[in-house]
Formats: C-alpha cells, sequence, structure tokens
C-alpha cells in the first residue's frame, strides 16, 4: 500500500547521463541532507546528483531544505496499522519501488529512523550508506540514535566519539565502515554539547563519503 504524499515535485533540470542519481532518506531538520546540497551545488560532489528526498516523518524541515533546492520531495510514512516487522518491509519495498522509479544509483541515509530490510538490501547492495553518531561499532544497533547515542558515550566515560559512515546490510550499524571522523569528549560534556560538536563532523563526513561512492559507482 502506497502512502507516499507529494510536498513538492518539480521538474528537475537536465543532468548528465554518467552523473549518480542519489535519493536522501531523512526524518528530521535536515542539516546532513544541507551539507550535501551545498556540496553538490559547489560541484564537490563530482557526479553526484541528489534526485529526490524521502522523510519517513511528515512536515520534517528537511522536505523545506529539499524545496528550496528544487529537489522532489516526498514522505513515506510508515503503516501503522501493520506490526513492527512487516511495517518495516512495506516501508521498504515502497522507497525500492521509489528508488527503481528514480533510476537512483546510491541511497543515502541523512539522519533516517527508520530501518531498511528485506529487498531493497539485496537491489542496493553496496549502493546504500548510512551515517551514525559513534565511532562504530560502539554504540550502534536497534535503539540507538540521537541524543541516546551521545548519553550512552558519557555514561560510558568514553574519552572520545564522533560519527561513522558506513554500508548498510541486513544488519543495524553492521555494515563496513567507510570512514570516520572522531572528536574529542570533554569532561563538562552534555549529550547535547557532545552532539553539536559532532554534527559539524557529521556535514563533513557524509560529503567525503559520498563523493568515495560517486567515484566508485561511476
Amino acid at each position: 500500500m502506497w502512502k507516499l504524499h507529494p510536498v513538492h515535485m518539480p521538474k528537475k533540470p537536465g543532468y548528465a547521463l554518467n552523473n549518480i542519481r542519489i535519493m536522501a532518506l531523512v526524518s528530521g531538520g535536515g542539516s546532513n541532507l544541507q551539507a550535501l546540497l551545498d556540496a553538490e551545488k559547489n560541484g564537490a560532489l563530482e557526479g553526484g546528483n541528489i534526485s529526490i528526498v524521502v522523510s519517513d516523518r511528515p512536515g520534517v524541515y528537511a522536505l523545506e531544505r529539499a524545496q528550496a533546492a528544487g529537489v522532489p520531495a516526498l514522505t513515506a510514512a510508515p503503516d501503522k496499522t501493520i506490526s513492527g516487522k512487516l511495517r518495516r518491509q512495506e516501508l521498504s519495498d515502497r522507497i525500492l519501488d521509489l528508488a527503481e522509479t528514480y533510476r537512483i544509483g546510491l541511497i543515502v541515509l541523512a539522519g533516517f529512523l527508520s530501518i531498511l530490510a528485506g529487498e531493497i538490501i539485496q537491489r542496493y547492495s553496496g549502493k546504500i550508506i548510512n551515517l551514525h553518531p559513534s565511532l562504530l561499532p560502539k554504540f550502534g544497533g536497534d535503539g540507538m540514535y540521537g541524543e541516546r547515542v551521545h548519553r550512552a558515550v558519557l555514561e560510558a566515560g568514553e574519552k572520545e566519539s564522533g560519527c561513522t559512515v558506513h554500508l548498510v546490510d541486513a544488519g543495524t550499524d553492521t555494515g563496513p565502515i567507510l570512514l570516520q571522523r572522531r572528536v574529542p569528549v570533554q569532561p563538562d560534556d552534555t549529550p547535547g554539547s557532545l552532539a553539536v560538536r559532532i554534527h559539524k563532523q557529521e556535514h563533513i563526513a557524509i560529503v567525503e563519503a559520498v563523493k568515495i561512492m560517486v567515484q566508485k559507482l561511476s
């Protein structure tokens, strides 16, 4: 069952045939998406083209960022009438249909809170990357996102943290690591202050990772 709700669906400008078309999956404010949009505008994605943005939550600011950049934006909300595993599968299948429709070459999870499952993992093997706010394999897995990660880092007494971009596989935060960026943990850090410093590194990491993937897939 499709539950894709158009937010802004302009016709995109022409693009080179050898460009890698990118789908960005988001759930919130979209600061990492903005880093990618800015990088594309400045020519820094080296052949990567943000072709569609999909949110699993309606009304998030990331959709407005896409609209401002002239990128097609959709909301694909999970179907809450079905159970957890089936819900995850059904949402993933809709995203796969959309990716194939838009001839997507790379899927980027840029702050996407839903977990992909099923055929999309096989069909796009080696072509899905995720940004996680810790130094994996530490502080990953089901339920580890956002402030929960930073709080766990502080409670564990870690001396450093950071962010990881990794390939997505059938597990949760278990795929091969592409790159990491590190920040020190300060004695007076709170989850919020640690998050601010890591966010700055995320914006760099997501662009660098997309460049790596575009070069690899071109």
